[in-house]
């Protein structure tokens, strides 16, 4: 049996590490050694089998389903490499991390961290996610790498911090400094960002569909204004918009008006001779 499913017996009250916890592991698992895997709780360890109750079902690809309260169980799917990975509720930081191939949906929120460092597959994510999704772990220079990471509702700050490839989108409100220092990739938000978008941005594109800037610390909202320095793009580029509109609107049912939306185009940062672009599309 390739699916195995994971139900929490009670809430835990130390955080949970579950790196290793990934489907074609698990698959190959027979039922005593699964139940006797050990987990991070705290500190300390603990088996798998006094956290969950675990049953097998019939898959055609190596699946790990997860059901209950993981608010609290961090690094879910770190460094998942194949197969299917299912979250029902929320999950907890540095969901995704390090991802290269496979899938992981997680049907709540995730915490800090989501996405960091992926360089391949498919993390969606229903909910929020906090602070520094797709963005480096500490210490690294790099942020996600590759992959398509999709998320149904806000995002906190330092968004796609250092992203370098992949494809990223929001469909709900982002933090400061959202995309700060991108060096290549594609972010599409759907709703208002915060302040200092794009700070430091190389290369790569950033897609604004709301046009509304959230003006942080004041009362209410303000229409878009790139920052200082990014200056219009004088030049046309509608085969090299619709090519990637149309790319995009594959993302999402929402976006299938992409390619037929009007767009401003901004470049830069040129405070560091950057090269990327900022588009409005409305």
């Amino acid at each position: 049996m390739n699916g195995t499913t994971l139900t929490l017996l009670n809430a835990p009250t130390l955080r949970l590490d579950l790196r290793g916890l990934l489907p074609q592991a698990l698959a190959a698992a027979d039922d005593a050694g699964l139940a006797r895997w050990p987990v991070g709780l705290g500190r300390d360890h603990v088996a798998l089998g006094e956290l969950c109750r675990i049953s097998r079902f019939d898959a055609d690809e190596p699946t790990l389903r997860l059901e209950g309260d993981f608010a609290r169980a961090d690094r879910i799917g770190w460094g998942l490499a194949g197969g299917v990975l299912v979250v029902h509720g929320d999950a907890g930081d540095h969901a995704g991390a390090l991802m290269s191939a496979g899938a992981l949906h997680i049907h709540g929120s995730a915490g800090l961290l989501a996405g960091c460092q992926m360089a391949g597959g498919r993390l969606a994510v229903a909910g929020s996610v906090g602070d520094h999704a797709a963005s480096g772990l500490p210490g690294s220079m790099d942020g996600m790498r590759g992959g398509v990471f999709t998320v149904g509702g806000n995002a906190g700050a330092r968004l796609a911090d250092r992203m370098r490839r992949g494809t990223l989108w929001v469909r709900g409100d982002a933090g400061d400094f959202m995309a700060s220092r991108l060096v290549a990739g594609t972010l599409v938000l759907g709703g208002r960002c915060g302040v200092h978008p794009g700070w430091g941005q190389r290369r790569g594109s950033i897609v604004l569909l709301q046009g509304q800037y959230a003006q942080q610390g004041q009362a209410g909202q303000g229409a878009f204004q790139p920052p200082p320095t990014f200056v219009p793009a004088h030049a046309d580029a509608p085969v090299a918009w619709q090519l990637l509109a149309r790319d995009l609107a594959k993302l999402d049912p929402t976006l299938a008006d992409l390619p037929r939306r009007t767009v401003q185009r901004w470049l830069g940062d040129l405070a560091v001779d950057g090269r990327g672009e900022m588009i409005l599309a409305t």
